[in-house]
């Protein structure tokens, strides 16, 4: 950094994330957090499903357990 520029941190895409797979949260934390690590989105869907927390992202479908 030069002359008080202030570096940003870059959101990037993963296109290897498989849609039809629930990620633990745990093991794949968020890379921005409160954010889909898939497309950037902040609208999400939450449901319990056999006891664990889902949250599934409502524009690309990607979920994760909480």
């Amino acid at each position: 950094m030069e002359n008080g520029e202030i570096q940003e941190e870059h959101y990037t895409p993963q296109d290897e994330y498989d849609l039809e797979k629930v990620y633990l949260f745990s093991e794949f934390p968020d890379i921005i957090s409160g954010r889909c690590d898939n497309c950037n989105k902040a609208h999400f869907a939450s449901s319990i499903k056999n006891g664990s927390y889902l949250r599934k992202c409502t524009n690309c479908g990607m979920t994760k357990s909480i």
